[in-house]
């Protein structure tokens, strides 16, 4: 008997197993894209390729290239393959308007007035009896965030410019321009063109000062290499009360500009200030994946009161991009892209080994971001901290948890010796160091070890000398140019920095070694070494912070459990290298 089927019915048969086949697929793909726990753990995979971002990975408007989830996981996307159609990922956003264009490029060069430009072209480019306004496709850009003026005698690499009225400046209203000169004690004379809104014609000043922001003691005092200058021009009287738009430094009072700066003025409409900013250099940390450590700081700041970390950038692993984008969206950092003037290195890499041999040209540099970060808040914050990512200045009495419960103590102290407040409030360092090459100390118990500064809680028994190597809270009130450690200028007359007493707080410096100009003295520093769990006040909160923000970035390993004890609590880290390779300084 035979049991071979018909033609037709194989037809049928191929039909009903295709159909069923299909319909399996559509619905496994339906119950995944709806599920929201697959969605999660889906989400929540912290694949290599989500945690190595690209460092320019982000869109200022809505994204509108497909997600490879989206083409992966969308039934009509697969339908429509199978079908026979191609569908190419591309961005399909319509073309930008002058006038978005013009908020892109303002974000992006803030120091470029081109909202002002946008708005007054038609104006201020007619013919003038003396200087004309630039046009922005005439001013001569240097490694894109630095506006160039050549002078007879000197270049000047322009950064920014600050409109400053604060009260114990005895020049009264003035605009300071930040850049960095090539030539010591600069002679030539320049002018100041200063632009209101409205105005046909610039009012021109003289410049009124070069203010040196560096010692000739420190080295490289010589022709030829950048220096960082804090420029003044005041505002005559006929224009006090209102705020240039831009300003242009010029040679000859009639020249047309090369370089044209707007003048910022971040002044809070209700004139209240919050309580603390803290100011971090340039991050030059390309091969360095700090993301974690770097967690960790920003929480712990958080929780001192730091209102808000303003960052600087040259370059840096994408896992700190990474971090750092977390934190702009919460409004928590605010990171400004920089690079180095004139003929300095700015490629990856050639970049980091010129900062690293020429130690000097590195000093100088980080002058420009420190200082523009104190013009852009002085009017919006009541003290200023600058500080370095393996350090936190650190209140040390139990009763007190934050830096305002700190700084009142410490401000009625300084009162009570002047009767005035003081630039600003200097904090002794002491290092915590990292046992060995291979960070070999005992791990605390219930602590995770990727909690750097939790876990290193030995430090050494003296304090580096006073005055050497402190941070210092400093009140933008007072002060008119600052160093890494101090203040170089203040407004009416001498810098008087108040000293903190160890008792009050420590600068907890996080390091494996200490700086080289202590190497004589680095030894007894590490002979003589005591327990100091001060830090502990924070521990669990600390831990929970930073694991939920390391758990929401994707950095632990799929299954690993982000709860529980031991010195290995909150899961197993997704990092590149060896475990302690990524805290080498």
């Amino acid at each position: 008997m035979s049991h071979r089927m018909s033609p037709k019915t194989r037809v049928v048969f191929k039909f009903i197993f295709g159909l069923g086949i299909w319909s399996f697929l559509v619905l496994g793909f339906f119950k995944l894209n709806g599920d929201p726990v697959m969605q999660h753990q889906y989400q929540q995979t912290p694949i290599n390729g989500r945690l190595l971002l690209n460092k320019d990975n982000r869109w200022t408007g809505n994204e509108a290239t497909s997600t490879t989830t989206d083409r992966y996981l969308s039934p009509a996307g697969l339908a429509g393959a199978m079908a026979g159609v191609d569908e190419v990922l591309v961005d399909n956003r319509v073309a930008v308007d002058d006038e978005q264009l013009v908020r892109d490029v303002e974000s992006r060069l803030p120091s470029l007035p081109i909202a002002y430009w946008s708005k007054h072209k038609n104006v201020v480019q007619k013919k003038a009896t003396c200087a004309r306004y630039p046009s922005i496709f005439e001013l001569e850009f240097n490694n894109i965030y630095w506006q160039t003026l050549r002078s007879t005698n000197g270049t000047f690499q322009l950064f920014g410019a600050y409109y400053d009225i604060r009260k114990r400046s005895r020049i009264g209203p003035a605009v300071r321009i930040l850049g960095m000169i090539d030539r010591i004690e600069p002679r030539v004379k320049t002018f100041c063109q200063l632009w209101f809104d409205g105005q046909k014609e610039p009012f021109i000043v003289k410049t009124f000062e070069y203010k040196y922001i560096w010692f000739n003691k420190w080295g490289n005092y010589k022709q030829g290499i950048y220096q960082p200058y804090l420029i003044a021009c005041q505002i005559p009287k006929p224009f006090r009360g209102l705020v240039p738009a831009s300003v242009s430094l010029v040679e000859k009072q009639c020249d047309t500009a090369t370089n044209n700066l707007r003048v910022l003025y971040n002044r809070p409409l209700d004139d209240q200030k919050r309580g603390f900013a803290v100011c971090v250099k340039g991050l030059d940390f390309l091969y360095d994946d700090l993301s974690v450590r770097l967690v960790e700081w920003i929480e712990l700041l958080g929780m001192l009161g730091a209102d808000k970390v303003f960052f600087y950038e040259l370059q840096v692993h994408p896992n700190i991009s990474k971090v750092l984008r977390y934190y702009e969206e919460q409004e928590r950092v605010h990171v400004t892209p920089l690079t180095l003037p004139g003929g300095q290195p700015n490629v990856p890499g050639f970049q980091h080994l010129f900062l690293s041999k020429k130690t000097t040209h590195k000093r100088q540099n980080e002058l420009i971001p420190y200082n523009d970060c104190l013009y852009k808040n002085m009017y919006k914050y009541n003290f200023i901290a600058l500080l370095d990512i393996d350090e936190v200045i650190m209140p040390r009495r139990p009763e007190d948890r934050t830096w305002h419960d700190l700084m009142e103590r410490v401000v009625a102290k300084g009162m009570k010796l002047k009767n005035d407040t003081y630039p600003s409030y200097n904090v002794r360092n002491v290092y915590f160091f990292d046992r060995g090459e291979q960070h070999e100390h005992d791990w605390a118990k219930d602590t995770p070890r990727y909690m750097h500064m939790l876990q290193h809680v030995t430090r050494a028994k003296n304090f580096t000398k006073p005055n050497q190597y402190v941070k210092c809270f400093h009140n933008p009130e007072r002060v008119l140019t600052l160093h890494n450690h101090f203040p170089i200028a203040c407004l009416g007359g001498t810098c008087h920095s108040y000293p903190v007493a160890t008792e009050d707080a420590q600068l907890q410096h996080y390091r494996a070694d200490c700086v080289r100009t202590l190497k004589k003295s680095c030894e007894e520093f590490k002979e003589n070494q005591v327990r100091d769990t001060t830090i502990w006040k924070y521990k669990d909160e600390l831990i929970a912070r930073t694991r939920r923000t390391l758990d929401v970035l994707g950095f632990f390993k799929p299954g690993a459990s982000t709860g529980g004890g031991g010195a290995g609590a909150g899961g197993s880290l997704l990092l590149r290298g060896g475990k302690d390779s990524l805290y080498k300084r």
